[in-house]
């Protein structure tokens, strides 16, 4: 399920940094009719650019959907954060995943997000030595 997953981030961060991008060139078209006390527009240009920024909007969305639907949650798109809810041991945890990581080889508690992630071997903080006595 990973590469599929991890290919619906990738569209949904390039569709996302399209809509950013977009949305900065709109911004900075205001600015300068703002500054210059207005200024002949080309009106059909940018009502184009304003459509091509809103379908990136909702491509990155609809992606972003989708991944929901699938059980993954998208905790930070544009580090490519992800966490699967599982239950290990009877209690429920979120098994995390970086882009560009080859596999899921961390986990966290709810409340810990990622910079409280361990490694799957250690589970629950304890080792599988400490486990098995």
């Amino acid at each position: 399920m990973l590469p599929v997953v991890e290919a619906l981030l990738r569209k949904a961060q390039a569709a996302g940094a399209r809509a950013d991008a977009l949305g900065r060139e709109m911004q900075a078209l205001s600015q300068r009719i703002f500054l210059s006390g207005g200024m002949h527009v080309n009106v059909a240009q940018a009502a184009r650019r304003r459509a091509e920024r809103d379908k990136a909007m909702q491509e990155s969305t609809d992606t972003l959907a989708e991944i929901d639907e699938i059980g993954v949650q998208v905790t930070d798109l544009a580090q490519g954060l992800l966490d699967f809810p599982s239950v290990i041991d009877g209690r429920t945890v979120l098994l995390c995943w970086k882009l560009g990581e080859k596999e899921i080889g961390f986990w966290h508690e709810s409340e810990d997000g990622f910079a409280g992630r361990k490694p799957l071997g250690v589970r629950f903080g304890k080792t599988e030595r400490e486990r098995l006595n």
